[in-house]
């Protein structure tokens, strides 16, 4: 199964290593090593039928309404990368944990590898575009946490910003241009797409799609001006850089350029930016990587400039430039990862990797160097090495696709990149191993590292030679059903050998190495190189700063807009909203008709007449007597009463229930709070001010009746019919508004009382350990305290608690089919424990109820938002989607047929969050004023 390939990272592995980091660093190493080869023996067991030519596709449905499957495809191509992430990473694995420090967590890094490894695995095995995106994002987030492991380092953090930034910013772009292509081809499985080439190259659409998805593979790939991202991204610790930046991330562009290949290619604007694109790159980034001083920096730039050359092949277009594009994607991995390594290795025995304090290490760590100067050989393309076999294909291919102007212009850039590629080369060989003494590095007595972390470079550079020597037999047949599943045709006739002849490209070959050599001493004369700096020249027209003045003029702009709307103003920010509602929905009203519609209207008797009245005189005395705190939160529970009357009037009894309980608990609440402020507001508005003011109330108070009016006099299709129709045959329930709730729009309410749980520890978080200091008594006299709780409060408590809980839990029971539900009943509970505090005082009412300070509260509302979301997920167990509420009627003996549904543990888990939360908030408010002045004499009356 394709899909356990990705699961075992994804889940095993990524919990396994990050509960045994805590425990135990080998078994962290051995777990992340025995995941990897999991995946990667599921994988091989699927190899002989992928060489065979043949295609594996496993698919289940997702999110079928948008496109969305979890449809996996396993060909030459897919099984190619699948393959280096997994080999590669299992080296990693070994390397990286005779690398990482004791300080550092093991159980993190592996975690967050294993992360990255499955999200790499999806992207190489996706068969829908859809799920390949959501892959490629979180290939974007997990290599954020990677590039910013040592978070405890300023650059590790803005190289994972950087990366972040442009790596998520071109999937974005890509998403939309994925979004795009599905719409065009009807479908976003890539199979179905395969047959209809000509129809999606026709629309108007393509282009577009086009640019967008390129804009994606060219920055995931750091292809110019999208390259400055990954020599910044050298902050993290070397084995990501093995991993990310030499076999996986940085490849992610480029597969996706060869998987869409078939659907993409064969178009002037394919061939002329991804050509173009690779073209400059592979030059630009070969000579900056001459100039730089740091060894991982060298690496980077050198990266850049071979993924230049493999996207430049491929936008060229022919069948033989794919296998040579295929052909160094497996030859540039196994030097670079080698190369990285040996970085690492260097800098872990010196602590340095300024090329222009190391040499000489050649006497210290001979076998070090050894391997150093065979990968670097074959990074310069020397003969008997796999790099060399590769560049002989690139400017094979170059010669033979350049014509008309490009015919002389094309092959002379890329021989010049290739005296570039050897004078890097041999700079970091020279200098590193030789050029005069070990300078004046923190560690001056270096030596080999340990076998662990040696091991994985030796296979690579055996792999390295073995593969220079015996091309056919090695990578030969992987690279030719890798490339025949790129093309999506036959290839035609080629052959993989050392040897081709004299020629021109072996003459390019030759000019590369002979000039490389030169232009390298010519600028190592007297060590001037080490004075040199690209920065120097191409600093101010790189991505990076252009990126930076860019985030910076966005900040300055954010900052003097901040300045300008956020006054630390409430009124004002009601003012705006207000306003913008106003100017928002009169516009469009204009030219529309806005008179009384023809909808025949109920006539209103005298008691709904007098309750609107009230009402109205309500709202009125609030707004002449705002300044009175207490007074105005009474007020406003008179309007929460008469809107329950409005919804029984109605026949919306859950509705009055639901309101009435939240008035109740919100009163309480809002007192508390006040509480803690003075009892009355200053006047602080000018009478201008105020007329204004009223004014855009009357206006926005009067326009929304009017909208209002308008729609009930008018004839409208609701969709009510259907929730009525449907709640007992879909969702097992009589009570439509509860099964709305829990099943029809059940992800709402769960996101809703996730808000509120949130809300409430963030209540928490604001207020824990706040004391206000308030007088004994009020202005009047009265004290804020009872000198001893009544008594008749005291038994009315004792006997309504029992009751009401007793009452919630026959609200709760029978909210699927009458009025009632989980909402409620934790209100109606939130109450009766509130009433507690109240008679008992909060110390002696938590105490006995064990709070612990709130956090049992806090623990109830996890147990409620955990209760409620593995309902939803219990869904999947019968391949059903999310918040799917399981019914039925079972015969149970002596109580006859129930009426049963999943939903009460969704209710279940509405009830324990409403009752935390409500608790929590009101703990946290009760604590801030606990601490009290004089004590009242006993003759006191209640508080004010």
């Amino acid at each position: 199964m394709l899909l356990l390939i990705v699961l075992l990272p994804l889940c095993i592995g990524t919990l396994l290593t990050w509960w045994l980091g805590a425990k135990s660093r080998p078994l962290t190493a051995i777990a992340a090593g025995a995941v990897t080869a999991g995946s990667l023996g599921l994988l091989l067991s699927h190899a002989p039928a992928v060489m065979a030519g043949q295609t594996i596709r496993n698919a289940w449905s997702w999110v079928p309404e948008i496109g969305l499957h979890l449809s996996f495809r396993l060909d030459g191509l897919s099984l190619l990368f699948a393959g280096l992430i997994l080999c590669i990473g299992l080296l990693i694995v070994l390397y990286a944990h005779f690398y990482l420090s004791p300080q550092d967590s093991a159980g993190k890094f592996f975690s967050e590898m294993m992360l990255f490894m499955a999200a790499m695995l999806g992207v190489a095995l996706s068969d829908n575009v859809l799920l390949l995106v959501v892959f490629w994002e979180l290939t974007s987030i997990s290599s954020f946490l990677l590039i910013g492991y040592w978070s405890h380092r300023p650059e590790a953090r803005a190289g994972a910003r950087q990366a972040l930034a442009v790596t998520g910013g071109g999937g974005l772009a890509m998403l939309g241009g994925m979004v795009m292509l599905g719409q065009i081809a009807g479908t976003y499985e890539l199979s179905g797409m395969l047959g209809q080439v000509e129809a999606i190259q026709a629309s108007p659409l393509f282009v577009p799609a086009l640019i967008l998805i390129l804009l994606g593979c060219l920055t995931k790939s750091a292809q110019f001006p999208f390259h400055f991202w990954l020599p910044d991204a050298m902050a993290a610790p070397t084995p990501v850089s093995a991993y990310l930046h030499s076999a996986t991330m940085v490849k992610a562009g480029v597969f996706l350029l060869m998987r869409m290949y078939p659907v993409l290619s064969g178009t002037g604007w394919f061939e002329a930016i991804v050509s173009g694109a690779g073209l400059i790159t592979v030059l630009f980034a070969a000579f900056v990587a001459i100039f730089k001083h740091d060894l991982k920096g060298l690496l980077a730039y050198s990266t850049i400039s071979h993924l230049g050359l493999i996207v430049f092949l491929i936008g060229l277009g022919s069948p033989l430039a794919a296998v040579a594009a295929v052909f160094h994607v497996l030859n540039h991995a196994t030097f670079k990862a080698s190369l990285f390594m040996i970085a690492g290795i260097v800098d872990h025995e010196t602590h340095s990797r300024d090329m222009r304090q190391l040499g000489g290490l050649w006497k210290f760590m001979p076998w070090t160097a050894t391997l150093s100067m065979v990968a670097a050989a074959s990074m310069a393309g020397v003969p008997l090495t796999n790099g060399f076999l590769s560049k002989e294909m690139f400017f094979t291919e170059a010669v033979n696709a350049s014509t008309g102007l490009w015919a002389m212009a094309v092959p002379v850039l890329v021989t010049l990149a290739g005296v570039f590629s050897v004078a890097y080369s041999l700079r970091l060989v020279h200098d590193t191993y030789f050029n005069g003494a070990l300078g004046d590095v923190p560690n001056t007595h270096p030596h080999e590292p340990p076998l662990g972390m040696k091991l994985p470079v030796i296979l690579l550079v055996a792999l390295c030679l073995a593969v220079g020597l015996l091309p056919a037999l090695t990578f030969g047949p992987l690279v030719h059903v890798a490339a025949t599943a790129m093309v999506g045709q036959p290839l035609p006739a080629y052959h993989l050998a050392i040897w081709h002849g004299f020629n021109l490209p072996l003459l390019m070959s030759a000019l590369a190495l002979g000039l490389g050599v030169a232009l390298y001493f010519a600028l190592a004369r007297g060590k001037r190189l080490h004075s040199l700096s690209s920065e120097d020249w191409f600093g101010a027209l790189t991505g990076r700063e252009i990126l930076s003045r860019l985030m910076d003029g966005l900040f300055g702009l954010s900052g003097r807009l901040s300045a300008r709307l956020e006054t630390g103003s409430l009124q004002r920010y009601v003012l705006c909203l207000v306003i913008a509602a106003i100017v928002l929905v009169g516009s469009q009203f204009m030219g529309q008709d806005i008179s009384t519609g023809q909808r025949p209207q109920m006539p209103a008797n005298g008691l709904a007449i007098a309750i609107w009245v009230l009402l109205g005189v309500t709202c009125l005395a609030i707004v002449l007597t705002h300044r009175q705190r207490f007074q105005s939160v009474v007020l406003v529970g008179v309007v929460g009463l008469v809107t329950s009357l409005c919804f029984v009037s109605l026949s919306a009894p859950d509705l009055a229930l639901t309101q009435l309980s939240v008035e109740v608990v919100s009163t309480v609440m809002l007192l508390m709070g006040l509480a803690l402020l003075p009892q009355q507001s200053p006047r602080e508005s000018s009478s201008g001010r105020r007329v204004r003011d009223a004014l855009i109330a009357l206006t926005g108070g009067s326009g929304m009746a009017w909208v209002a009016w308008l729609f009930m006099t008018r004839d409208l299709e609701s969709i009510s019919w259907y929730f009525l129709a449907q709640s007992l045959p879909m969702g097992g329930g009589t009570n439509v508004v509860n099964v709305i709730l829990v099943d029809f729009r059940g992800y709402d309410t769960f996101g809703e009382i996730t808000v509120l749980g949130i809300a409430a520890i963030g209540v928490l978080a604001l207020m824990d350990g706040l004391r206000a200091r308030r007088p004994a008594v009020d202005p009047e006299g009265r004290h804020w305290t009872f000198a001893a709780q009544p008594l008749l409060l005291k038994v009315a408590a004792s006997v309504v608690l029992p009751l009401a809980l007793v009452f919630a839990l026959y609200i709760f029971m029978r909210g699927h089919n009458l009025p009632g539900g989980g909402f409620i009943a934790g209100l109606i509970t939130a109450v009766a424990l509130v009433l507690q505090f109240m008679a008992m005082g909060q110390e002696r009412a938590e105490a006995l109820m064990q709070a612990h300070g709130g956090r049992r509260f806090v623990r109830w509302i996890g147990s409620g938002l955990a209760i409620a979301g593995l309902t939803g997920v219990g869904a999947f167990v019968w391949g059903r989607p999310f918040m799917t509420s399981a019914h039925g009627h079972p015969a149970v003996p002596v109580l006859g047929e129930l009426p049963l549904a999943s939903a009460a543990l969704f209710d279940l888990g509405v009830f324990c969050t409403v009752v935390g939360a409500t608790l929590l908030t009101i703990s946290v408010l009760g604590s801030v004023s606990r601490e009290r002045g004089p004590k009242p004499s006993s003759d006191s009356g209640v508080h004010a």
